[in-house]
């Protein structure tokens, strides 16, 4: 359990670091997007182009810009909830596994 714990507590700092990296992301591309339109937009996802949707919410035409919208974007999508994995991000989902399937 304090192993879970511990593992949660990782998560949380690091989705609030990626908060903080959206934030400056959007500022710099200048975009129309809030910090909780990109996490709600990566919760409420259903199809496989929403990904491409979430990019888009950086895209200032700047290739750099749009190198670290996918990298950014990346790390968004596996630590923070979707509502299709029951309200967990995939980083919960495989560490669920891994807890599960321990020897």
């Amino acid at each position: 359990m304090a192993n879970n714990m511990r593992i949660n507590k990782e998560i949380l700092i690091r989705r609030a670091e990626l908060q903080k990296e959206i934030a400056e992301l959007l500022e710099e591309t200048n975009s129309d997007f809030s910090v909780d339109d990109v996490i709600n937009a990566v919760y409420e996802e259903e199809e496989s182009d929403d990904y491409q949707h979430i990019v888009a919410m950086f895209d200032d035409g700047g290739i750099d810009n749009l190198s670290n919208a996918l990298e950014l974007v990346t790390d968004v999508w596996n630590y923070f909830p979707h509502k299709a994995l029951g309200g967990l991000s995939p980083e919960e989902k495989l560490m669920e596994y891994k807890t599960k399937h321990k020897k």
